[in-house]
């Protein structure tokens, strides 16, 4: 795994050792011996993670990890503190302060390596949610989501196969989140799957049962994959920790469990699930923007030109038909001439209405562009198809237009090419060329009707 790692610390010693151990590892290592230098090096440079120090001159770790998470341009970064301060009150100021992990000097090995590559990971994931939904900003789709927004409610699921502690991590959890609590773990793995959850805590304190199984199948199915993890374990148990690491859980407390402690790692993992949902939603309505006519709510172009490819290769494969409708609004160019643009587009977004209203479900219906249209019809024959186009033309030509820009109400006709799929060797360009060649008949021909290609 490739990740710049920098390590912030003010005894030298200290910071060659750990430098040693993830260059070993292949990690791009930047050293700091202040937490200014620490600032600068961050704003310059990317950094992948920061290893910090907390007990350092002039500017110690908490304020470091309060300065870098209170910047937009380092707020993202993973931050491990390294320190041999190991009191509880400790760890949960450093939590507050916006730290992922906690680590006691001196430092596991096993522990240390698995953690950065753990939160390398995560990172990697988030990095390319931001990517793309900075992409979807720079060209102007959307707004990049906000990351400040008030702490929302949190939703858990605590798997814990004894009451005891059952009631005492709940006591703990309720003034943060609303907490589901199950005993069996197949049955929380099914809840997991059919509800909504930010964080799933799994107590590893059942009698006949390995917790790992469980984060194991969480991490492997899809409704699952992405909700955070928190591992509940006992001390000194360090191969359990990284084994859990490596399967995916997203962070460990150790038991006897402090209730702050458990409150801010559970805040911070609810926080980031809020965050990577809405870049998640944000990249999928890009993806949406991207494929989507914004006037008429179709498919566009782009869509219908790979889409196309794919059904035409599996009607192929199966020996099914495919059809395609062409069709164009007769004299357009005379609506948008006599009552504007404005009215041209009301036209559209009706004739779209009805083109999605006429269509069976299976039919895939894409704006080609200007006032052309694309019904593409899997499993249908020449027959049928001519039948779905002709209920299209009689749902546009029987109801006049209702245009509130001009006040009036139009009488509208389009003209209908079909074609469909050869057997061998067709294309997805000659079969829009060959309903094309149709559609222009129908034109010529005295519009508002249906022709189809010649098989």
């Amino acid at each position: 795994m490739t990740a710049r790692i920098l390590v912030v610390d003010d005894v030298p010693a200290n910071v060659k050792l750990l430098e040693a151990r993830l260059v070993a590892e292949y990690f791009d290592v930047l050293t700091a011996g202040d937490g200014h230098a620490a600032l600068a090096t961050c704003e310059k440079t990317p950094v992948d993670l920061v290893l910090l120090d907390i007990m350092m001159p002039g500017m110690d770790g908490f304020e470091v990890c309060e300065r870098l998470k209170a910047n937009s341009r380092t707020a993202h970064i993973p931050v491990v503190m390294i320190t041999a301060l190991d009191q509880p009150s400790d760890r949960v100021r450093g939590l507050k302060a916006g730290a992922d992990d906690f680590l006691t000097k001196p430092v596991n090995d096993l522990q240390l390596m698995s953690r950065v590559k753990s939160l390398v990971r995560l990172k990697n994931v988030s990095d390319e949610l931001r990517l793309r939904a900075q992409t979807a900003q720079t060209i102007g789709l959307q707004e990049l989501p906000r990351v400040d927004r008030p702490d929302e409610p949190g939703s858990v699921l605590l798997v814990d196969g004894r009451a005891s502690s059952q009631e005492r991590l709940t006591r703990a959890l309720k003034p943060i989140a609303d907490v589901a609590v199950i005993s069996d773990p197949q049955a929380a793995l099914f809840e997991a799957a059919e509800s909504s959850f930010d964080l799933i805590i799994v107590n590893a304190n059942f009698d006949d049962y390995d917790p790992l199984r469980l984060c194991s199948q969480l991490r492997s199915l899809e409704r699952t994959r992405f909700i955070p993890i928190l591992l509940v374990t006992e001390q000194g148990n360090d191969e359990r920790i990284v084994r859990a690491l490596e399967l995916g859980v997203t962070d460990y407390i150790m038991r006897p469990v402090d209730p702050n402690e458990l409150v801010a790692r559970s805040l911070t993992q609810i926080r980031r699930k809020h965050c990577n949902d809405r870049l998640r939603a944000s990249v999928q309505q890009t993806i949406e923007l991207a494929v989507t006519d914004d006037l008429t709510g179709l498919h566009n172009r782009r869509y219908l030109e790979n889409h196309l490819k794919l059904l035409i290769d599996r009607a192929t494969t199966r020996g099914r038909p495919l059809s395609i409708c062409i069709t164009d609004i007769d004299r357009f160019k005379r609506v948008n001439d006599t009552h504007g643009h404005d009215a041209g587009d009301d036209v559209l977004r009706e004739f779209a209405n009805r083109v999605r209203a006429t269509v069976r479900g299976a039919d895939l219906a894409c704006r080609f562009g200007g006032e052309e249209f694309v019904v593409v019809m899997p499993d249908t024959p020449p027959e049928m198809a001519a039948i779905v186009a002709e209920r299209l033309r009689l749902a546009v030509e029987s109801r006049g237009f209702d245009i509130p820009q001009a006040a009036t109400v139009l009488n509208v006709t389009a003209s209908l090419g079909i074609a469909t799929l050869r057997p061998h060797g067709d294309t997805a360009e000659a079969l829009l060329k060959r309903a094309d060649m149709a559609l222009y008949q129908a034109k010529n021909g005295g519009r508002n009707r249906v022709v189809a290609a010649a098989a």
